[in-house]
Formats: structure tokens, C-alpha cells, sequence
């Protein structure tokens, strides 16, 4: 189990470069660090959070390349006080460069407030161990019951 003040890692953890990958995207996330959080990308790649039209991404086409991320870290990241993950399990087969966490992020604002989000996250990299992909599966509606007023 691996454990911060932001992430609790309960699932299986070894140097798959998928999983890998996403524990590097989660410490980012949780130290609000944009630049190391765009290191683990790929200049192509593209984040779908959640997958489908969202409040983050009306079209449901996803965020392309830096340039898109960065607009996504604008939107979804940047307003959050802070960040706590929870994976509880994560399956990446030896061979391949995916992996599917399962888990929770609770997010805290500025006033106190906070949400929790049950989702999955499939994380795709290339060989280099970068993220081609990552595409989040949750159901805004769901965070958003969640919301506890600070």
C-alpha cells in the first residue's frame, strides 16, 4: 500500500508504466504542480474527465494535446482547495500499456465544501511511458449529490 497526505493506494503496485503513470498524474494533481502534471503526458494525448459531454467538456470530444489539458487544468483542477485519492484497485496486465484504477477522489474548495467521486480511470501510454490517454468514467450528477457544504 502506498500512502500521502493525498493518495492511498489499496490496490496491486508494482512498475507497470501505465500504473506507474498514474500515480505520477495523482501526485501532480494533489500538489497542484500543472507543469510536472503535463510531463506525464503526451504532447498528443488526449483526457476524456469525464468520458462523454460534461460541464468540463460539452461536446464529449475530449482535451487534445497540452494545449487542451491545460484548458482542462483551468476548469476542473485549478478552482479545487485539494485533492485526495483513494485507489482501491487497479488491473494492468504485464504486456500491455493500460491500466484501469478504481477508486475515489475527494475534492475540497476554498470555502470548505467538498465532493467525492466514485470512478474508474484507464490510463493508455505509450512506450515511453507517457500518457497516450486517460479517460475517466464517472456520472456528474452523482458527484454533485455528494456535495457537503464547508
Amino acid at each position: 500500500m502506498i500512502s500521502s497526505d493525498a493518495i492511498t493506494w489499496n490496490a496491486p503496485n508494482d512498475d507497470h508504466p501505465a500504473r506507474a503513470a498514474s500515480q505520477r498524474s495523482y501526485s501532480a494533481v494533489a500538489r497542484g504542480d500543472l507543469a510536472e502534471w503535463l510531463t506525464v503526458y503526451a504532447e498528443d494525448a488526449v483526457i476524456e474527465d469525464p468520458v462523454g459531454p460534461s460541464m468540463f467538456d460539452p461536446d464529449g470530444a475530449g482535451h487534445r494535446g497540452h494545449e487542451g489539458i491545460s484548458a482542462f487544468w483551468q476548469k476542473a483542477i485549478a478552482p479545487i482547495a485539494t485533492f485526495e485519492f483513494e485507489i482501491n484497485d487497479s488491473f494492468a496486465n504485464p504486456g500491455s500499456n493500460t491500466c484501469a484504477n478504481i477508486g475515489r477522489i475527494r475534492t475540497s474548495f476554498p470555502d470548505g465544501s467538498h465532493t467525492t467521486t466514485d470512478l474508474i480511470m484507464v490510463y493508455v501510454v505509450h512506450d515511453d511511458g507517457r500518457v497516450a490517454s486517460m479517460r475517466a468514467y464517472w456520472e456528474p450528477d452523482r458527484t454533485i449529490a455528494s456535495f457537503t457544504q464547508g
